[in-house]
């Protein structure tokens, strides 16, 4: 087993207080496809035609025909994989108290995780713009495009296209998070993406322990990282765990 393993399973279990921060890599294991780097799907459409607030208010038919139905698809079959339920089960044990997520999945909450950070909002709401009645993904037919809601209204993802602000709460709360932590958890996230990137940074200037789980070395590796646990996340959580609770025993 891989030292970092070890070493890792020690430091969760002696912290107060655990963070973790997570982006894309965690739930490409549940056939979710990145939206950046090789296979993408910002390579196969332009996010400034399809996923900017200016093309869903101007024509929400073509960006929800185009982009959002086949979301509507990957969302409707996608579960967590054991890297999200890793994450859940170290919060059943009281050592994880907050995942902030870059993702815009539901699947960590789906996995059992209470307390979510959606940085980016979820795909897995949606709301009418006229009404604000909340709907699931599972909920909304596609026999209209765009779909709309009992009212009337057009319905759309409670996400932050492009061009819309992050929440502030979300912002300020993430940052609160990294800076009284002691260990933050960095799954499958490359870093680049601002503000989120700087979280993992304003953990380690704080003090805390960055263990990075990531497939490929990244620009928070040695930089910002304490240690990685190099590989894909769900298979680096299902041995965190398995050594957690050899410990635990």
């Amino acid at each position: 087993m891989d030292t970092n393993i070890i070493k890792a399973a020690k430091d969760i279990v002696q912290a107060k207080k655990i963070a973790a921060i997570t982006g894309a890599g965690i739930s490409v294991e549940s056939g979710i496809p990145p939206f950046r780097g090789k296979g993408g799907l910002w390579e196969s459409f332009d996010p400034m035609e399809y996923a900017h607030i200016d093309a869903f208010m101007n024509h929400p038919e073509k960006v929800w025909d185009v982009l959002l139905k086949g979301m509507k698809d990957i969302m409707d079959r996608a579960k967590p994989n054991d890297a999200h339920f890793g994450l859940a089960q170290l919060e059943k044990w009281g050592y994880l108290q907050t995942v902030i997520t870059q993702n815009v999945d539901g699947l960590h909450q789906a996995a059992g995780n209470t307390d979510v950070i959606e940085f980016h909002g979820t795909f897995a709401i949606n709301y009418c713009m006229d009404c604000q009645k909340k709907y699931t993904m599972s909920e909304i037919t596609l026999d209209q495009i765009p779909p709309k809601c009992t009212c009337g209204g057009i319905i759309r993802p409670d996400c932050v296209f492009f061009g819309e602000q992050i929440p502030h709460e979300n912002i300020m709360r993430s940052f609160e998070i990294a800076q009284t932590c002691d260990i933050m958890l960095v799954i499958g996230t490359s870093a680049i993406v601002h503000p989120a990137a700087i979280i993992p940074d304003s953990a380690h200037q704080s003090g805390a322990t960055v263990i990075e789980i990531n497939p490929e070395f990244t620009p928070l590796t040695d930089r910002v990282s304490n240690y990685i646990l190099k590989g894909p996340a769900g298979q680096m959580m299902r041995q965190l765990i398995a050594e957690i609770k050899t410990i635990r025993e």
